[in-house]
């Protein structure tokens, strides 16, 4: 049976008639605004009518489709006079001139400033033809667009689930889109965080995979981006019992064979962006970690992150009250949190990944120092931490720049680590860098000279120095900063004999640094100890 339609067109409105500005918003819960104000919306068939007449804006719904749409499938024999009920109450809300009558149905005229999903297309067409860096900026006010679920309060309605699934899809690609303008510009790791959320979320969609599995590798994070592939691949494999596609096929034997197409030309540097995390349960020791390592987030692309852990929750808000002063006077870009903590190091390691660390600073526990084994605590951290972590035991404040940064250097796993730390910090502040050995080390103290300059541009000082733990310390009163690399022994040792000597308390600040389960930048593929401290490590 062919449906009248009441109403007029807009065409007879009366000559003069300044309509309203009425703009709708479906990019979260459905929202209409009259003149810029909110107005209110009736109940679920008139905002499912609004709906489905957004979704073919510009083009006719016919009033058999609307009726079909509502009752899905089934509709009685008022549904006709229900649907002229809502267009008439929808124009006594809106405006006359909101919904048109045009045969066999309404029509809706938007355009890109009135309605979201209009701007949000055309500013998504914009990014394709843009450069990476004002791709990046048109799809951040493209998914700023979105409140929330797209018709989040339809969302149960039969007739909004394809349309919820294509916006959905336009979603993800915008966000995939603006991922892949970030890795261009070499901001890696700034899109771990939420490429990992997206990919938890879909856990099927293989380029949101792949995108995170690269960010990991250019991060130097290799394992678990090869992580991320294996659980894809197990994904794929139970839910369809198919293999993954061609592409992250592809990319997992790249980064296997560690392709050098992997690596944009942004991110020629080999230097990790990211955060410097401090944290320790004391005010002042955070405070004493923050300064030094203040200077290395000066670097592009770093920034600090001061975590103060509490055992209690008294004196937490004056705790948070003096980070966020130590923070408006700092120059660096800081973070700050104080918060109670019941397992330190579960949440020093939560952080860690969170922010995308590239290094961590923690304080000396007691009795470490000295040579003793260290406590349950540190052995979960450096056994877990994603990021190196640099052990700092109690020493002078930072401040010396003459005696320069010095490294004893061996060419074991964690010196190479500590090598790359001090070149950073010899960089920010101004301080020459030393490398320590004995004169038959001289060598190997030219190798990793060269690859600090690679890294850090900075050329360091051979220091030639007797083997004994007594020499070196001797050889380092008076310097800057003191960083080492943990003995292979740390578990049983702790510091060690040659190291313990170092961190005496009236001498410079020591950083023991662990090694974390990222590709070095200075490293070669399979450091050795080629040379030890003949007073025991």
């Amino acid at each position: 049976m062919r449906r009248t339609l009441p109403g007029r067109p807009t065409e007879s409105l009366p000559s003069g008639y300044r309509p309203a500005v009425i703009s709708f918003g479906i990019l979260g819960p459905l929202e209409a605004r009259r003149d810029g104000a909110e107005v209110a919306l009736g109940g679920r068939i008139q905002r499912a009518v609004l709906a489905l007449l957004l979704l073919e804006a510009g083009r006719v719904v016919s009033i058999d489709r609307i009726a079909d749409e509502l009752y899905e499938g089934d509709a009685p024999a008022t549904a006709m006079t229900q649907v002229h009920r809502q267009i008439s109450q929808l124009r006594r809300t809106l405006g006359e001139e909101a919904i048109e009558t045009r045969p066999p149905g309404y029509l809706v005229q938007v355009g890109p400033e009135t309605l979201d999903l209009q701007r949000f297309e055309a500013l998504c067409a914009r990014a394709e033809q843009a450069e990476p860096a004002e791709a990046v900026a048109v799809l951040d006010e493209a998914l700023g667009l979105w409140r929330g679920d797209a018709l989040a309060d339809l969302v149960g309605e039969s007739f909004a689930q394809r349309p919820v699934a294509r916006l959905d899809e336009l979603r993800l690609r915008a966000l995939e889109r603006r991922v892949e303008a970030q890795l261009a510009l070499g901001r890696h790791a700034d899109v771990i965080g939420e490429l990992t959320e997206l990919a938890a979320a879909q856990p099927l969609r293989e380029r949101l995979r792949e995108l995170l599995m690269l960010a990991l590798y250019r991060a130097g994070r290799q394992v678990e981006a090869l992580e991320v592939y294996r659980e894809t691949r197990a994904a794929l494999v139970g839910a369809f019992g198919v293999e993954p596609g061609v592409e992250l096929v592809r990319l997992e034997q790249a980064i296997l064979r560690h392709d050098q197409e992997l690596s944009p030309e942004q991110a020629g540097s080999a230097d990790r962006a990211g955060a410097v995390l401090v944290a320790a349960a004391d005010l002042a020791r955070v405070q004493d970690l923050a300064e030094l390592a203040a200077p290395l987030a000066r670097r592009p692309g770093h920034e600090l992150i001061v975590a103060l852990l509490l055992a209690h929750d008294e004196g937490l808000a004056e705790a948070t009250a003096a980070l966020a002063a130590e923070r408006k006077r700092s120059p660096e870009p800081m973070r700050v949190a104080a918060f109670v903590s019941r397992h330190e190091a579960a949440d020093v390691l939560r952080l860690a990944r969170t922010y995308d660390a590239g290094l961590v600073l923690v304080g000396a526990p007691p009795g470490f120092a000295e040579g003793q084994p260290p406590p349950d605590a540190l052995v979960e951290l450096l056994g877990r931490s994603p990021a190196d972590v640099a052990v700092v035991a109690p020493g002078a404040r930072p401040g010396r720049t003459s005696g320069g940064v010095i490294v004893p250097f061996g060419g074991g796993e964690h010196d190479w680590a500590a090598v790359e730390l001090a070149a950073w910090l010899a960089t920010a502040t101004g301080a020459p860098l030393r490398l320590a050995g004995s004169p038959e080390a001289s060598r190997l103290l030219a190798d990793a000279s060269m690859a600090v300059q690679r890294l850090a541009g900075v050329v360091a000082e051979p220091m030639l120095v007797e083997p004994s733990a007594t020499a070196l310390a001797e050889a380092a009163a008076d310097a800057a900063a003191v960083v080492v690399g943990l003995s292979p022994r740390w578990r049983r040792e702790g510091l060690g004999e040659a190291r313990r000597m170092l961190a005496a308390s009236d001498g410079p600040p020591l950083l023991a640094v662990h090694r974390g389960p990222r590709p070095s930048g200075v490293a070669p593929r399979e450091a050795t100890t080629r040379f030890t401290w003949s007073a025991g490590d």
